[in-house]
């Protein structure tokens, strides 16, 4: 599953003592670049504690067990998605699912797709070999809102919600593998996410939504011009 990263010794700023709110963020950050580079198996609190560069007994007292330390991490990430993307919780939850932009969605999860490479596949493979899916906040609202989506008339009749959301997560998470071996910059990779926006839309407008639902968006897709292709 695992893609060998080269990473830098991290520099982390120093932080105020007593600071037990930012001393689990530097240690989830820690974890996830540990996750990205090694995978499950190369992760261990201590290991984890002297990249954070905290003492590893503070570690443990936020962390007992490497399997709660991956958990945390994976709910970290699926927070961060979560906001990313829908914004505050409490106002998301109650969002009617007709008032809710699909470009802007789909533009805001490619872009945290290429923005957290690494950290996003390692949510992503632990989301779907989870067997409790539901747990994760982040796709309870997505496959949420897609349901709710698939039974209203902007939706084509008989959209199964599970399978297109997974499909769409699943795309939007390995995309970055292929535009970041076919990019040089990062203004490129931004170019990357933009065409792999622009063609989930596509998808969207002749798969899920009924198009004539959609008009101005229709037609924006329609307007612009397919994105240059990398040479094979």
């Amino acid at each position: 599953m695992t893609e060998r990263t080269e990473y830098a010794t991290p520099v982390r700023r120093p932080r105020r003592k007593r600071d037990p709110e930012g001393t689990r963020e530097a240690i989830l950050q820690a974890a996830g670049e540990v996750l990205a580079q090694d995978g499950k198996e190369g992760v261990s609190v201590a290991q984890v504690a002297q990249r954070a560069g905290v003492n590893r007994g503070t570690a443990y007292q936020h962390f007992q067990t490497r399997e709660q330390l991956i958990e945390a991490t994976t709910s970290w990430v699926s927070e961060r998605l979560y906001r990313a993307v829908f914004g505050d919780p409490a106002v998301a939850q109650d969002q009617p699912v007709e008032s809710i932009s699909i470009e802007a969605l789909t533009e805001h999860i490619a872009q945290f797709a290429m923005d957290n490479p690494d950290i996003g596949r390692v949510w992503l493979f632990e989301l779907l070999s989870s067997k409790r899916p539901a747990n994760d906040p982040f796709w309870q609202q997505y496959l949420s809102n897609f349901d709710r989506f698939s039974k209203t008339e902007l939706a084509q009749p008989g959209v199964d919600a599970e399978v297109a959301s997974v499909l769409t997560l699943a795309g939007a998470f390995l995309w970055p593998v292929w535009a970041r071996a076919h990019s040089r910059s990062t203004k490129e990779r931004q170019q990357m996410a933009k065409r792999f926006t622009r063609e989930m839309l596509r998808f969207s407008l002749h798969g899920s939504l009924r198009p004539e639902k959609y008009p101005e968006l229709d037609a924006r897709v329609r307007r612009k011009e397919p994105g240059r292709r990398h040479p094979t």
